[in-house]
């Protein structure tokens, strides 16, 4: 019985195969990709090239050359820090930070702070001019001034940011964060301003009920006068006896001489008695 015979690739094939996998490796190696929205920085034996790849499919020297890709699309940092207002009260405050990074100075950001420099740059901007700008507002002027905080921090961080290449383009107050006595003091405030708006509003209401009625007597006491100034111009003495007729009763008076017969003898008889 025969001995079985080891099979054996031709070294021809074998040498093929370490030829195309060298091949891929090599190409690998020299071809980069730089995704949508980054840049790729090019670093030569660890030497930063001021020229920069920009989207797309790139050649580069294979094992002497590394791409660093570089984000260079709007990217959303959260901050939490604490300030001091104008009133010396602890303001805890989160920040939501909108920035860029120049695709023009990438390779400058990489060379001189690395990769980290959101740590190294942004964030320390970020609580240096939030400090900066709470400092000019009391506590409670900073609840009320979001707006004016909000744009003090995107001028005063591109101020500082835009010579090292980062832009901030929107920045948004999440929260701000007081000590307990403080909220409890500023809830007793807006309970008595309450109160006194609404002694205010009684006090101006009587005050024009008041003249108001004051004006309806007026009016009226106005009214009657010139009813009487009507009356005493319209009568006559044909008026006059005209009513004393009316009201006579058909009695003859009681007493003689100039009396007028029309007034009552009960009424004069009243007189006497008192």
């Amino acid at each position: 019985m025969e001995k079985n015979k080891s099979f054996k690739l031709p070294k021809t094939i074998v040498w093929i195969v370490i030829a195309v996998i060298l091949a891929v490796i090599v190409a690998t190696e020299c071809l980069v990709i730089v995704e949508a929205g980054h840049t790729g920085v090019v670093v030569t034996l660890g030497r930063v090239n001021d020229n920069v790849m920009q989207e797309g499919l790139h050649v580069k020297a294979p094992f002497v050359q590394q791409v660093v890709k570089i984000n260079n699309r709007i990217v959303k940092l959260e901050v939490d820090t604490e300030a001091f207002s104008k009133d010396l009260q602890t303001v805890s405050t989160t920040l939501a930070i909108n920035y860029r990074v120049d695709t023009e100075m990438s390779y400058s950001i990489y060379k001189n702070i690395g990769a980290s420099y959101e740590d190294v740059l942004v964030v320390p901007a970020v609580n240096e001019v939030l400090k900066a700008i709470t400092a000019k507002y009391t506590a409670e002027e900073s609840v009320t001034n979001r707006s004016l905080i909000s744009d003090g921090l995107i001028k005063g961080l591109n101020e500082k940011l835009n010579a090292d290449g980062l832009y901030i383009t929107d920045v948004n107050i999440i929260n701000f964060d007081f000590s307990e006595a403080f909220i409890t003091a500023i809830e007793e405030k807006q309970v008595a301003q309450q109160q006194l708006l609404k002694a205010e509003t009684e006090k101006q209401t009587a005050i024009t009920n008041a003249e108001a009625e004051a004006e309806a007597v007026r009016i009226k006491a106005e009214a009657q006068a010139e009813a009487n100034k009507i009356l005493n111009s319209s009568l006559t003495q044909e008026v006059i006896d005209y009513f004393k007729i009316e009201k006579w009763n058909g009695e003859l008076p009681m007493v003689t001489g100039d009396a007028d017969p029309f007034i009552s003898l009960d009424a004069l008889k009243d007189t006497d008695e008192e």
